[in-house]
Parts: C-alpha cells; sequence; structure tokens
C-alpha cells in the first residue's frame, strides 16, 4: 500500500536533525524496502539480534539485570551497536523490552532470567483497570538519550538506520492480566470476553502506552517503527478484528502522522512542494498467519511473517502488494551450513513475490546461535545482490 501522502509541514513532525529529514537514512537499503521498492542489494537484519548469542553481550550483563540495562542509556545503545559492528547488517533495532513503558508507567514488573516478565499484582478488574497510571513522556528521557547515542554512532559508520519497536497492546495486556508468561492466554481471552467494557479500557491504556514509548524512540531519531505482537497467534479472526485491532491501530496513531522528505520525490511538479513519506511502520506476529491482512489494515506499511507460512503464501493472502519482512526458520540456524544456505535462497526466492522484502528470522534468534552463522548470512544475502 502506497503510504505517500502530500506534505504535512515541514519534515512532518520530526526535527530538522532527524536522520529522515536530513537524507541520512531515507536513501538507505531497509528503508528504500519498507517504502516498497527495491534497492541494489537485499537488505538483512536479525530480530534479537542484539544480545542473547553474542560473547561481548553477555560480559556486559554479568552483573545487570535486563530492565536496568534497557534503562541505562549508555548501556542500551552499546548493545545495539554489538550486532551491528559484527554481523554488517542493514539495521540496528534498538535494545529495549516490550515491557519497558510498563516499568517507566509505574507498574510494578520485572523480568526473572529463565521465566520472562512477571507483575507484581496482575491487572484484572475495572478497578485495576482505572489504578493505571499513564506514561508520562519525561519518564521515557533514558530511552530517547539512548536512542540518539545510538543514532549518533550509526549516523558516524553511514546510512544504517535505527529501528524502535514496542510491544503491541495485545501482548501487553495479555502480561497484565495474567501476570507473567502464559502458554494459553486463557484469563486475558477470558476478560475480552466476559467483561469487554474492562477489556477495551485495558487495551486504551495499553495503546498510549506503546503508542507514546514508539514516538519516543522516533522522534529521538529511529527511523521506522516496529509492532510487536508475541501473543497475537492465540486469537481468532474475528476476535482479532474486534477486540484487539482498534486499539493497536490506535497505538500506531502515535507514529502514523510523522513523515519525511521522499527522495524519491523531492519536489511535486504541479506543487512545487516536497512530497512527504510517513516513518515506516512494521507489524510482526507469532503465531499469525490467519490474520495476515487484519494486521496489515490497522495502518502499517510492512508486514512481518513468521516461519509458519511460506513468503509467496504470505505475499498472496497480502494481495502482492505489500512490502515483506522474514522469514528464516530460527531452527535451522543450527542445521550443517548447506541445508541452511538453501533455506536461506528459498526464502530470498519466495520473497520476490513482493513488491519489496527484507530478510529476517521468522523469530527471534536462539541464544545458543553461533554468531559466526549470521554474519554468514549477512554475507550471503548481500552477495546475491537484488
Amino acid at each position: 500500500m502506497d503510504r505517500t501522502t502530500a506534505q504535512r509541514g515541514p519534515s512532518g513532525g520530526l526535527g530538522a536533525e532527524h536522520p529522515l529529514v536530513k537524507g541520512l537514512t531515507s536513501r538507505s537499503r531497509l528503508i528504500t524496502a519498507y517504502s516498497g521498492r527495491r534497492p541494489d542489494v537485499l537488505p538483512v537484519w536479525f530480530m534479537r539480534q542484539a544480545g542473547r548469542s553474542l560473547p561481548e553481550y553477555r560480559e556486559l550483563r554479568i552483573s545487570t539485570g535486563m530492565l536496568n540495562a534497557c534503562l541505562d542509556p549508555a548501556l542500551a545503545s552499546e548493545i545495539t551497536m554489538q550486532p551491528v559492528r559484527r554481523h554488517g547488517v542493514d539495521a540496528g533495532i534498538f535494545f529495549s523490552d516490550i515491557v519497558v513503558p510498563l516499568k517507566l508507567a509505574g507498574v510494578d514488573v520485572d523480568i526473572v532470567p529463565g521465566k520472562g516478565p512477571v507483575l507484581g499484582k496482575p491487572v484484572r478488574t475495572a478497578a485495576d483497570v482505572a489504578a493505571l497510571p499513564p506514561v508520562l513522556p519525561e519518564a521515557l528521557a533514558p530511552v530517547a538519550d539512548g536512542v540518539r547515542a545510538t543514532v549518533a554512532e550509526l549516523t558516524e559508520r553511514g546510512d544504517t538506520p535505527l529501528i524502535g519497536f514496542a510491544g503491541a497492546p495485545f501482548t501487553l495486556a495479555a502480561y497484565l492480566v495474567e501476570g507473567g508468561p502464559s502458554k494459553d492466554h486463557i484469563r486475558a481471552r477470558t476478560l475480552m470476553h466476559a467483561d469487554p467494557e474492562t477489556w477495551h479500557a485495558l487495551m486504551a491504556w495499553a495503546a498510549d502506552v506503546t503508542g507514546t514509548f514508539l514516538r519516543a524512540q522516533v522522534l529521538a531519531g529511529a527511523s521506522a517503527a516496529q509492532l510487536f505482537d508475541s501473543w497475537a497467534g492465540a486469537l481468532s479472526l474475528e476476535d482479532y478484528t474486534r477486540h484487539v485491532a482498534p486499539a493497536s491501530a490506535r497505538a500506531l496513531s502515535f507514529v502514523r502522522d510523522l513523515s519525511y522528505p521522499d527522495p524519491e520525490h523531492a519536489a511535486d511538479a504541479v506543487s512545487a512542494r516536497a512530497v512527504e513519506r510517513n516513518v515506516p511502520i512494521v507489524h510482526f506476529g507469532v503465531g499469525t498467519s490467519e490474520l495476515l491482512r487484519a494486521m496489515h489494515d490497522i495502518g502499517t506499511d510492512v508486514i512481518g511473517v513468521d516461519y509458519r507460512v511460506p513468503l509467496d503464501e504470505a505475499s498472496r493472502r497480502l494481495g502482492n502488494i505489500v512490502p515483506l519482512q522474514g522469514n528464516i526458520d530460527p531452527a535451522y540456524l543450527d542445521a550443517p551450513w548447506p541445508v541452511l544456505e538453501a533455506h536461506v535462497r528459498d526464502v530470498v526466492e519466495r520473497g520476490r513475490s513482493a513488491p519489496s522484502h527484507v530478510l529476517n528470522l521468522g523469530h527471534g534468534v536462539p541464544p545458543e546461535t553461533d554468531p559466526t552463522v549470521l554474519t554468514r548470512i549477512v554475507e550471503l544475502v548481500h552477495g546475491l545482490g537484488e
């Protein structure tokens, strides 16, 4: 879908020094592909590329908790940059966690090693939702500072853009209601149907928290935004469309108005004004093969596809008009190189059915992955051209 719009004022809400406005990242491989055009070289980055499998990351994290690392601007920036330096990927994705904005809003949440996010008290009633505090923009200062530091180093290295990201409202709400990780999110889905008024209030709160978090990253210099819905695959299409999609659209409205001069249309011949393009928005969900069209319809530009559906089939379901991101199966990363290489080449070939494609994983990098394998994939893909 072409999201190019008429000019809405200087830089569409972005500052004059933003890397998209200055033209530092607007012609990069990633942003070109996110805009629906194919660059000369297929861009590639990996979800969860920052940390986990990198020994330099583990060394930094020896005495620092996850949330403390996310909220230390210098540390978060360094962790973000590590895979960019090591692998030569075409994008950095800011090192953070989907529950960071909950923490900054004052919610009692921690990330327990080996378990994941755990809430001090679940949110399950109308009174619980009413008691949730808003996240104030000033509380996001550590995040914005970390983004700015990262963007400064990235632009010194060239045109590599930074991607900001946030958890989608349903995933945040699921954690809040369940009180922690869950296999089926039964309490969250029950609240959705048993008390829809409370559910919608919770989703509105989560949407505003997510939207504020995303906007802070983009205004600080991120050149794209990714909405990550870890648990949407637990939903039927009807439940997603009725009870979840409106909140996700509300979250994205916080960045939907941010735009930059389109480098391919520097001036409109009729009005002699620059044509602007919105900051690219990517939507990715786990187990969401049946939801792809609905996920796109909320106002996203690029759809991330997990490993459960081939890219050519995903593109077909989206009318072959939507840029795609994905979808190497992480299970192949520990396979013999000839097996992995054949899989990567197959993913690249299937991605040609879409207007453009950013190679990525169909989920995150497993912690036990040999980092040299990721570097080798980048070298392979860049050697294939486009």
